[in-house]
């Protein structure tokens, strides 16, 4: 256990950062190339048009991801406020995390797989957080 964080809801925590950091890199980094055009559905003339908002959404999944992450080191720390704000800050992003997913399956249904690879992890780590 980490200063009141299960190790399990670590684990899932840290997967779920990770997750996001890889979406990131798909949505800022590799919108435009065939493959992540392809994993998105989007055709070439899609992606040109929506650079920019991809580029944008992209740094939000790696600020989720950051701080499901940093909120997981931080609450390693020995002292106990700080652990008990790094368990608040990854309890944070996880739930964003969720939240995200659940808006992109009510609005796309047809994305319900995307909001499953975006959303189970950090929901898994919320319950398996609060589960004590």
């Amino acid at each position: 256990m980490l200063a009141g964080l299960p190790a399990a809801a670590a684990a899932f925590a840290v997967l779920a950062g990770l997750v996001h950091v890889y979406i990131f890199v798909l949505e800022s980094l590799l919108w435009t190339t065939p493959r992540t055009r392809a994993t998105f559905g989007t055709t070439e003339r899609d992606a040109d048009t929506t650079r920019d908002l991809a580029y944008n959404q992209g740094f939000y999944n790696l600020f989720l991801g950051i701080g499901a992450i940093a909120g997981v080191a931080l609450a390693q720390a020995d002292d106990a406020a700080v652990g008990a704000a790094g368990v608040g800050v990854m309890l944070f992003a996880t739930a964003s995390m969720v939240a995200a997913a659940l808006v992109l399956v009510l609005r796309a249904p047809a994305m319900a797989r995307a909001a499953l690879v975006q959303g189970l992890a950090p929901l898994l780590a919320i319950a398996l957080a609060v589960a004590l």
